[in-house]
């Protein structure tokens, strides 16, 4: 197990980034896609494998990618993966304490091959790999662990964070960028209280995005000048992100626009989900109508971001499985009609699981069997039309 010396790291980030500029102009990348967007339309999924922090209790458990998932992937058409993670996943340090300052530099050489591994499973079928950082260093959407610091306050969590993508970046500095990207950040939003589950989420100052998203970006490029970046919207992945533009990195936004249809009784979300109200589309929920029109007004801005030479895709959507699955099906084909009309990809979360095409639980459909798998045969006819 491979541990960094904090201050060591630090001081040699500092030095290699001495100079560097993200003024100039990087290649996002190689081949612009249909629509002006200068991200490729790709489709595909988010792998579960390192999104929590606790590691599974046994060596093949968790939400595991198997070399089957991949294959079936490219074999349906899909060009793309993105993997969430939470940092704590891929360190040692003792889990029955709160984690210190200093475990945050603490590298699991194991855990790092794991992912390794995954990305190398990923180019075998052709797909191309976004590395995310669910949980970075002082920030999550989520609670669920301890943190030591805040990212939008703390110096210390943004030189950690700085030294994570510096490590990532060196790990795959050889790696071409139309084969692998670096997702900064999933869904930034301003949260006093980063251990609280239903804290109040605000969007991050502009300023403060900014800064964080430019220091990441100048130990990344430090390394590899070519690495494609992407930096989740605002506010949870909702709200472009005018105060980075000219900074060359592309932004993601989210298809789960409403939540009251998305997340329907989600328990992350709804303290008592027995009172989320029922969701239809298109109609009136809680007292507000929503249909396409509304998904339009959603999406412009980032339509509009696209057409100013600012790479766009979708890196999270879909509905969780409490959602009726008609109610679902249309929503969702809306969502992905827009997106696809803006040239505009997508990677639903996720492959298998509660949001997933295979092996999702929903109550109200008739699933088809696949290899020992429960297969949601529309809603895998309704991705392959787009």
């Amino acid at each position: 197990m491979k541990k960094t010396n904090r201050r060591k790291f630090l001081r040699n980030s500092t030095i290699a980034a001495a100079g560097l500029s993200l003024a100039g102009k990087f290649p996002l990348y190689a081949a612009s896609s249909a629509k002006g967007n200068q991200l490729p339309r790709w489709k595909g999924f988010n792998l579960l494998d390192l999104f929590s922090p606790v590691p599974p209790r046994n060596p093949g458990g968790g939400n595991r990618t198997t070399e089957e998932d991949l294959k079936w992937m490219a074999d349906w058409g899909f060009d793309f993966v993105r993997i969430p993670m939470a940092y704590p996943r891929y360190l040692d340090f003792d889990r029955t304490r709160d984690i210190t300052v200093e475990e945050v530099y603490h590298f699991d050489e194991k855990v790092l091959e794991e992912v390794d591994q995954l990305i190398s499973m990923a180019h075998k079928y052709n797909l191309h790999v976004s590395l995310n950082l669910h949980r970075g260093p002082g920030y999550c959407i989520n609670a669920g662990f301890h943190e030591p610091f805040n990212l939008w306050k703390d110096k210390e969590a943004q030189d950690a964070f700085y030294a994570h993508w510096a490590m990532w970046a060196e790990r795959y500095k050889t790696i071409s960028p139309d084969k692998l990207s670096f997702d900064l950040l999933n869904e930034p939003a301003y949260i006093e209280d980063m251990n609280d589950q239903y804290a109040q989420k605000g969007p991050v100052p502009g300023e403060i995005y900014r800064k964080v998203a430019e220091g990441a970006s100048m130990a990344i490029r430090t390394v590899n000048s070519d690495r494609l970046i992407v930096a989740d919207g605002n506010g949870g992945g909702n709200s472009v992100i005018p105060e980075i533009e000219d900074l060359n990195i592309a932004q993601s936004c989210r298809g789960y626009y409403p939540g009251l249809v998305s997340h329907y009784q989600a328990s992350w979300v709804w303290k008592d989900p027995s009172q989320a109200p029922t969701p239809v589309w298109p109609g009136n929920i809680d007292g507000k109508y929503y249909g396409r029109e509304s998904l339009e007004e959603f999406y412009k801005p980032w339509i509009e971001l696209k057409e100013r030479g600012i790479g766009v895709h979708c890196g999270e959507c879909g509905c969780y499985n409490k959602t009726p699955h008609e109610v679902f099906l249309s929503w969702f084909g809306d969502v992905i009609d827009i997106l696809t009309n803006a040239g505009i990809g997508y990677a639903l979360w996720n492959f298998r699981g509660d949001f997933g095409i295979l092996d999702s639980r929903r109550a109200d459909i008739e699933y088809t069997d696949w290899y020992g798998h429960k297969l949601d045969s529309k809603l895998l006819e309704l991705l392959k039309k787009y």
